[in-house]
């Protein structure tokens, strides 16, 4: 396990800082991954640090930023560290869709796949459950 996972894990609430899953739904740890990769010249504090479910940590991998189809303009993903996750995201309640409110939310939507039919039954199960959002 990575040696910064509880440190990370408890800052987080332990949700996933990019959909905001619940990990305690899940039977494994969330994971610890660099914001910025080290591949484009992240480091290795805190500061870098987020945890995310294994479906947007795998979707995301080294990518930093996607094309917003709306403005047709290249923009930043979500910055767990640097952004405020309700001013680029609100949830639909009903059918369980996170839903982009800014190019950065719609691009992070996207390239994260966010709402896949699977997410979607589960985040309805979660709201039911009182666990998500």
């Amino acid at each position: 396990m990575n040696p910064y996972y509880t440190l990370v894990a408890d800052r987080a609430a332990h949700c996933c800082e990019y959909c905001h899953a619940p990990e305690i739904i899940f039977n494994f740890p969330f994971e610890v991954e660099h914001i910025l990769p080290l591949y484009r010249g992240g480091n290795n504090q805190m500061s870098n640090f987020a945890l995310a479910c294994r479906s947007c940590n795998l979707r995301k991998g080294t990518n930093i930023s996607g094309l917003d189809s709306t403005s047709n303009t290249e923009v930043s993903l979500f910055h767990p560290r640097q952004d405020r996750w309700d001013e680029h995201f609100q949830v639909e309640t009903e059918s369980g869709a996170i839903v982009g409110l800014t190019p950065t939310g719609r691009v992070t939507v996207g390239s994260l796949e966010m709402n896949s039919p699977a997410q979607l039954i589960a985040r309805q199960l979660w709201i039911r459950l009182g666990l998500f959002p």
